[in-house]
């Protein structure tokens, strides 16, 4: 099972926090795709979070729902690892050829996860030279628990399917939110329900992978403590009012900006850390995704407190969808980043 190489034809599943989502594109050329299949179910977030056998079992029923839905009949398939699961970094190795770098690695590795190589399974990618040291280059290194790792592919391969390659959620999404032919650094952020997944991107590879422990929901807790509101009614007041400042009087606003300016820090920290190792390599842009993308005023905000002009991260851009299909996805399609991003694996044979 392979982190990040791709095989032959597949489909991607992505189990999201409070969603299933399956997605089998067919290839039309270079950085083309067209929408082949789709499948998408709601889930209860106490069952995407426990681990007991029932929670399992109907996991697995509403991932067969939304394969069923989908028309997809491929048995192989690809799946996403969440990034609270999985540790991804970039390293610098001496220039090298890749056969003589696929023997010495593998007695490196060791040194940049943090677990034992004995308990992690590790994948690698070069990315090619280095950008502050001409003598390097740089290699992505991703990792995850083999407990998890297997417990995962135990799970998936029992509902009958074939599991030929997983991949960390932020790695999947750069692939479909990145377009193409940027040639600068791109900071893209992928807010979910329970965190947000960050990339600092240089041509079409990341260069930094982050996860922030700050999501919808902690928006959501600071406007229900705040506000004295129910959590529904506070979800509606962000979804619909944002972060204007003129609507409900900034009420909204205020009620969240301590938890907003912490999680304004960690996206500055982690500009500062690229650019410092970086240092000719200034960020040319943000792009948003998930709820970054639907909250209103959002990107405003990410500006103001960063200096970098922001825009909305499009996963479709790359593949074309049939008009009933586009109007069927359209409540749903920023959910879309990270299986659509698997399904843009590259079909190696």
């Amino acid at each position: 099972m392979a982190i990040i190489k791709g095989l032959g034809s597949f489909f991607a599943l992505d189990i999201g926090t409070n969603a299933v989502r399956v997605v089998q594109l067919t290839q039309n050329g270079q950085d083309s795709w067209s929408l082949a299949h789709y499948g998408y179910a709601p889930v209860d977030e106490k069952i995407t979070s426990s681990n007991s056998a029932e929670s399992m079992r109907r996991l697995g029923e509403i991932i067969m729902t939304a394969v069923g839905q989908s028309g997809i009949k491929e048995k192989n398939v690809a799946i996403g690892l969440p990034s609270s699961k999985t540790f991804t970094t970039v390293i610098d190795v001496p220039m090298m050829g890749e056969a003589e770098l696929k023997s010495t690695i593998k007695y490196q590795i060791d040194q940049y996860i943090p677990m034992s190589i004995d308990d992690a399974k590790v994948d690698w990618a070069l990315l090619g030279q280095s950008l502050h040291n001409p003598q390097q280059q740089e290699v992505l290194l991703a990792s995850t628990a083999n407990s998890y790792s297997e417990e995962r592919l135990e799970f998936i391969e029992g509902l009958g399917f074939n599991v030929i390659a997983s991949e960390p959620d932020p790695i999947a999404m750069v692939r479909s939110l990145l377009p193409s032919g940027i040639q600068d650094a791109r900071l893209i952020i992928d807010v979910g329900e329970l965190s947000t997944d960050l990339a600092i991107t240089f041509g079409d590879t990341p260069r930094l992978v982050r996860n922030i422990p700050t999501g919808l929901k902690s928006l959501v807790k600071a406007a229900v403590q705040n506000l004295n509101v129910q959590d529904d009614q506070a979800r509606q007041f962000i979804l619909k009012f944002g972060l204007a400042p003129d609507r409900l009087e900034g009420q909204v606003y205020r009620a969240i900006e301590a938890t907003l300016d912490n999680f304004a820090s960690e996206l500055v920290k982690s500009i500062k850390f690229f650019q410092t190792r970086y240092p000719n390599t200034p960020v040319g842009g943000i792009l948003l995704s998930g709820f970054a993308s639907i909250v209103p005023q959002f990107g405003e905000y990410i500006t103001a407190k960063t200096s970098i002009t922001t825009a909305i991260a499009n996963p479709w851009q790359k593949v074309r969808v049939g008009q009933s299909d586009q109007q069927q996805l359209s409540a749903i399609a920023s959910e879309f980043a990270t299986v659509i991003g698997l399904a843009q694996r590259r079909n190696l044979k």
